[in-house]
């Protein structure tokens, strides 16, 4: 059977169930609704009631999925409307439940015990669609990036934008990035280093743009401060609408959403580290270098961010068309039931650093440890043999053709080697600071690809001339 026949006769079977992801912000209205108009107090906590409650039974009783869509249906997957659209109607719905929930915590009469619900659901809310703005954010079209700091400004975490496609990607699973946990750092280290580490970041990232345009970091252009005055229009609006004590009730559930990105993230590259070349660069990222996790419910309601070993391989590639692979890191069980652990340090490093010392088989000298606790760990877990499995490490690199190669006379355009991107010296790149015929030796090393951040200025490959664009998204890799 060729490719055309298998791509004619392929059919997404959760093509529909995708449609749970937008129904989250539905169901904690209907939740608050409930409330408002039997006054039972249970409903106030809808939000956490389905994160913590719901979702992981229904993970434990459906099980995992592990199917792949074939590459040759991949291309009609990423181009197909319906998938966009799923995205997109998180959005109205998280307003909505952000403004209904703002209006019954000034005036709903609701107890302090169910004030405090109110701010968790409505925050479960708002930090769950921090996972819709992840993927609108890695995508190239203008719109889908406003939407995703459209998305953050309930939730005040504008900057995640910016850190997290131009600062994480490219520093993950390093000693670098604040949102890569250590083995051995509870959570609870974890949040204040990662909040305060990523906001530092993202400022770094866009002050630096900026000055390669020559502007001032507090320009308008400033991808930070377009996001925060988002966030400042709708709290200022909703508190002069409703008065001063919409404000903390507000501050405080963005708080609680953010909480929920940063468990995330500890949970996805906790432990994992990319080894050092003899350059003393870390080695591409690979599907090592993130836990995965195939746990089917879960995914449906999080546009399958758990198979994050593949997203950070392939960032661009689109929600339903991510894969599993068999030899990547697997979590034991789905993000939503998971991370209850990590708020317990004892029950997270029992669970996780026997998986991490797995995985490295037991050459604790290859994890990234946390300091305060490195001489413990080395002392307990180092060389340690762990005979339930070996996994595939992925030490290879991705295999670039030379076909299409340009001769050195002829170079002036550069390809990203993950996803494809085109750097032409003609016209170089302006929002990054390159002006049109900035020369591809004028920019340093370090300079990482403007689209996936993947892969810096030393992985791309000269080609005589820029693909097409469809051409060019044909060339994502596989692994």
């Amino acid at each position: 059977m060729n490719s055309t026949t298998i791509t004619a006769s392929w059919l997404d079977g959760k093509r529909y169930l995708w449609l749970l992801s937008p129904m989250i912000p539905v169901l904690g209205l209907i939740g608050l609704l409930l409330f408002q108009r039997t006054g039972y107090g249970l409903l106030a906590w809808s939000g956490p009631i389905i994160l913590y409650g719901i979702i992981p039974v229904f993970d434990w009783l459906i099980g995992v999925d592990r199917n792949n869509p074939p590459e040759s249906a991949v291309a009609q997957l990423e181009n197909d409307l319906f998938y966009r659209v799923i995205v997109y109607c998180y959005i109205p719905t998280q307003y909505t439940v952000t403004i209904y929930g703002a209006w019954l915590a000034v005036y709903g009469q609701a107890s302090t015990l169910e004030l405090v619900g109110l701010i968790f659901t409505v925050g479960t809310i708002n930090g769950i669609a921090i996972n819709t703005a992840h993927e609108l954010g890695h995508k190239k079209g203008g719109l889908e990036r406003w939407l995703a700091k459209i998305t953050l400004a309930p939730v005040a975490y504008g900057h995640f934008f910016v850190e997290h496609n131009k600062g994480h990607h490219k520093n993950v699973a390093t000693a670098d990035d604040p949102a890569s946990s250590k083995m051995g750092e509870t959570f609870w280290a974890f949040l204040p280093r990662t909040m305060i580490g990523s906001l530092a970041s993202a400022w770094h990232i866009e002050k630096e743009r900026l000055a390669r345009n020559g502007k001032s970091a507090w320009n308008a252009g400033n991808e930070n401060l377009q996001s925060w005055a988002m966030t400042v229009l709708l709290f200022g609006a909703l508190t002069l609408w409703l008065g001063w004590a919409a404000l903390p009730f507000l501050l405080l559930q963005a708080f609680y959403g953010a909480s929920l990105l940063e468990v995330i993230n500890y949970l996805e590259h906790y432990g994992l580290l990319r080894q050092k070349g003899a350059d003393g660069r870390p080695e591409r990222c690979t599907p090592a270098h993130s836990w995965n996790s195939n746990h089917i419910v879960t995914n449906l309601f999080l546009y399958q961010l758990q198979r994050h070993s593949d997203h950070h391989a392939n960032p661009t590639r689109r929600f339903q068309a991510l894969r599993h692979f068999d030899a990547s890191p697997q979590l034991p069980s789905g993000y939503a039931s998971i991370l209850l652990l990590a708020y317990i340090p004892p029950l997270w490093f029992r669970q996780m650093d026997p998986l991490v010392v797995k995985h490295y088989q037991g050459d604790l000298s290859k994890a990234n440890l946390y300091p305060p606790r490195r001489e413990a760990l080395l002392k307990r877990w180092h060389n340690r043999t762990l005979d339930d499995g070996n996994p595939d490490l992925f030490p290879g690199r991705h295999a670039v053709s030379a076909a299409g190669i340009a001769t050195p006379a002829a170079i002036a355009c550069y390809q990203c080697t993950d996803c494809g991107y085109i750097y032409d010296e003609a016209q170089g790149c302006p929002r990054e600071g390159y002006p049109p015929g900035t020369r591809w030796s004028q920019i340093p090393d370090t300079w990482p690809c403007p689209d996936c951040a993947v892969r810096e200025k030393v992985d791309f490959v000269a080609v005589a001339a820029a693909p097409s664009e469809a051409s060019a998204q044909s060339k994502s890799p596989t692994f």
